[in-house]
């Protein structure tokens, strides 16, 4: 599919039209990661998840290699693969296959958390005018109900504050997983990122948060 978007798309220039085909740059990639982590109870900030990152996308990214080449056998490789670094393996159909893209309005659409980024506020109250819609994580909802700790009273401050952090209804182990991204210390947010970018061809899509109070050197550190 993502191969036959380059043929269907209509380009501006007859130079961009050259360049995206002697190439042929897709961007397949994921979505959802978070409420993964949440549905097999791993904490975003653990070493448990950084492996299984690096899991998931090393299979992607060989999976959709191996499709490239055999797209290259039926339809040929990129017009630029005897230039490029993959001239001496096998032929592929396209120069780059594997991408993270934020996924911000596809993820809503499809109801998941968005790109690898974790959970911004497990519940939260969109203000629309006089209009106020709540929007509740359901991993959460199912998590909560499982271990027996939601109630609406607990709903109605997540709502209010976005986190489970410090609550004492809620248990410890549960307050690890349920993990919001303020939460997440930034060198955790940067070894996810490292994580899937090795088995990524173009960039990852990954925000670190930091506390208002940071400073030039906590960026630099």
């Amino acid at each position: 599919f993502l191969d036959d978007v380059i043929e269907v798309n209509p380009y501006p220039l007859r130079e961009i039209d050259a360049m995206v085909k002697s190439n042929r740059r897709i961007g397949l990639g994921v979505m959802g990661w978070a409420d993964l982590l949440i549905a097999l109870g791993i904490p975003y900030d653990s070493e448990e998840a950084i492996a299984l990152a690096a899991e998931v996308m090393s299979f992607i990214q060989r999976i959709g290699h191996e499709a490239s080449e055999q797209l290259a056998v039926e339809r040929g490789p990129f017009p630029n693969w005897p230039r490029s670094i993959y001239a001496q393996g096998k032929p592929l159909r396209n120069a780059t296959v594997t991408t993270i893209a934020p996924t911000g309005t596809i993820s809503i659409i499809s109801g998941c958390s968005s790109g690898i980024e974790p959970l911004f506020a497990l519940a939260y109250s969109h203000i629309v005018g006089e209009r106020h819609l709540s929007f509740v994580n359901p991993y959460f909802e199912a998590l909560a109900k499982e271990r027996g700790f939601y109630s609406e009273e607990l709903l109605q401050r997540v709502l209010q504050h976005g986190s489970v952090r410090g609550l004492p209804e809620v248990p410890p182990d549960a307050q690890r997983v349920l993990i919001t991204a303020h939460e997440v210390a930034p060198e955790w947010h940067v070894r996810v990122q490292a994580a899937f970018q090795k088995y990524t061809d173009n960039g990852v899509s990954k925000t670190v948060n930091l506390a208002n109070s940071a400073t030039l050197a906590d960026v630099a550190g």
